[in-house]
């Protein structure tokens, strides 16, 4: 966008998943605020289309590409999507993600768990999987994959979710060991209690599930997602060279309570 004073990722292409709201559509614009070009990735088209709005209203340059992470196809679609509009891809944040229905694990029906692990694990891998081959081809570029401070402690009620944001800190992990000597750094973010649309809903449908997140929250308010955005166009800029392999909290402080 015109008029950037940082220019964290000036001239870098970005490619933002699950972009349609909430913290994917807060990492696009910081992106296209800090220079980059991007690409918005989601199921939503609508939400994708008007993210795409919002960026280009601003004077940034953004494309949609319509996107389900949990298929191979369109996967590789979508790299190839962002590759033939800018020529490369420097950056992308690994973000789209459902909670589920919180249920106890003994009544936790197993296509809502296939769902869960398709979307918020195999989808990161998919993602992981081309973005990688793409940036390797290119001589490097950093991945951020968007996991949740349920990815490093328990969440009761939603095993599900928990078990895939463990799962992508792993995921995370061995690709940046894999990735250490072709100039391919991959971290992950995992973002506290943050007030989205998604976790709206969540709390709406299940009045104890809103107790026990105000109940974690030790600077009693939910997180901004442009809070999670900045750490993640941060990670995927040149100020954080040797940061690879990283699981970043970004939960004001919720996990250390």
């Amino acid at each position: 966008m015109t008029g950037s004073a940082a220019g964290l990722v000036e001239g870098k292409v970005a490619l933002v998943t699950g972009a349609a709201s909430g913290i994917g559509s807060a990492t696009a614009r910081a992106f296209a605020r800090e220079g980059a070009r991007v690409l918005v990735a989601d199921v939503d088209a609508a939400g994708g289309e008007k993210t795409v709005a919002e960026l280009t209203a601003a004077g940034g340059e953004a494309r949609f590409v319509r996107t389900d992470v949990t298929r191979e196809p369109e996967v590789e679609a979508l790299i190839a999507a962002t590759i033939e509009a800018w020529g490369r891809i420097d950056c992308a944040v690994n973000n789209a993600g459902i909670t589920g229905e919180p249920r106890g694990l003994h009544d936790l029906p197993l296509d809502a768990w296939n769902r869960t692990l398709a979307i918020n694990l195999t989808g990161v891998f998919l993602c992981l999987k081309h973005e990688i081959s793409a940036m390797q081809g290119q001589g490097g570029g950093a991945i951020v994959n968007v996991a949740s401070g349920a990815g490093v402690v328990a969440a009761p009620g939603l095993a599900a979710y928990c078990a895939s944001k463990h799962g992508v800190l792993g995921l995370t992990k061995t690709a940046a060991l894999e990735n250490a000597r072709t100039g391919v750094r991959v971290n992950a973010i995992c973002p506290g209690s943050t007030d989205t649309p998604m976790l709206r809903a969540s709390m709406a449908r299940d009045p104890r599930l809103e107790k026990l997140i105000r109940r974690s929250l030790p600077g009693g308010r939910l997180g901004a997602p442009e809070e999670i955005a900045e750490a993640a166009v941060w990670l995927c800029s040149d100020r954080a060279s040797f940061v690879s392999g990283e699981s970043m909290l970004v939960d004001g402080g919720s996990v250390a309570r």
